[in-house]
């Protein structure tokens, strides 16, 4: 691997084009880059939560050694997703991956009381930056639609599925992290907008 990355720029990519894994080259702007980029920037943005994570002032309920391991694996999650995409024979996301998730949704959920209306994505940082990153999933999940429409073949059924409860995931944990900071929630009220 070193020796293939030894040399960064290879200007093969001037002309707006970009190669996938069988050699063939693409416009810049195809719809199979497009999903790369948004599960490459939201895989960035799980990165920074990851970055916030140690200092964060968050309640002693909270492993953050279980968080950090969580995140750490869906981050390698994700880029098995990109190389489902660059390479359509390589299948990176199995059912049991979701099923993974889907315990970790579950055990968060669990400590948190029910939600009866829509909530605005603030708080903390930390929990801004889960929910930009939720936000970002949701685009790659759109991204990865299109994409799966245009070429069928291009992605495995269980990466589209993976994205759907990783947004889940996201909005769960952005709940989480503000239950457990004993910050309250900013529900979505209609009164504000009464006087407008």
């Amino acid at each position: 691997m070193g020796n293939r990355l030894s040399k960064i720029y290879t200007r093969t990519g001037d002309n707006g084009t970009s190669a996938l894994s069988d050699g063939s080259r693409l416009p810049k702007d195809d719809a199979v880059f497009v999903a790369m980029g948004d599960v490459d920037e939201l895989n960035s943005h799980l990165g920074m939560i990851l970055a916030l994570l140690p200092t964060a002032n968050l309640s002693q309920k909270i492993d953050k050694n279980t968080l950090c391991h969580e995140l750490t694996v869906i981050q390698h999650l994700l880029f098995n997703l990109g190389g489902e995409l660059a390479m359509p024979h390589f299948i990176g996301i199995e059912s049991k991956h979701i099923h993974w998730l889907e315990q970790k949704i579950d055990r968060m959920n669990a400590t948190l009381s029910p939600l009866k209306d829509f909530i605005l994505p603030k708080g903390s940082l930390i929990v801004c930056q889960t929910h930009l990153a939720r936000s970002v999933c949701r685009r790659a999940e759109r991204a990865t639609t299109t994409l799966k429409q245009q070429e069928p073949k291009r992605l495995g059924h269980d990466g589209l599925i993976f994205l759907n409860r990783l947004s889940d995931y996201l909005f769960v944990l952005g709940r989480y992290l503000t239950d457990d900071r004993h910050i309250s929630e900013t529900l979505w009220q209609k009164e504000i907008l009464a006087d407008l």
